[in-house]
């Protein structure tokens, strides 16, 4: 899941994006979000674990498959208040 801005992606001299990879592994922490294949594309029900926010090269990234999806406000807004969690603040 890229939650970098769209500025930083689209930047020709930014060489990484921000990333919350998704998981197949069920939820264990207060950190995980479930999501179902419809909200995601994928073929699986997958789980965000905000607690391993990363960048990524640009260059180590594929072209998409089939087109690109937006996640709705309120998976986004959970997403971030669990980055923030992960990072020790109260939500």
């Amino acid at each position: 899941m890229v939650v970098s801005l769209d500025a930083r992606n689209n930047h020709p001299r930014a060489t990484t994006v921000l990333v919350v990879p998704l998981s197949t592994t069920l939820p264990r922490l207060p950190t995980h979000i479930s999501l179902s294949p419809g909200e995601t594309g994928l073929a699986e029900n997958s789980t965000v674990q905000a607690e391993n926010i990363t960048t990524v090269l640009k260059t180590s990234l594929q072209e998409p498959r089939q087109k690109l999806r937006r996640l709705s406000e309120r998976t986004i807004e959970r997403t971030a208040r669990c980055v923030v969690m992960a990072m020790g603040f109260a939500p």
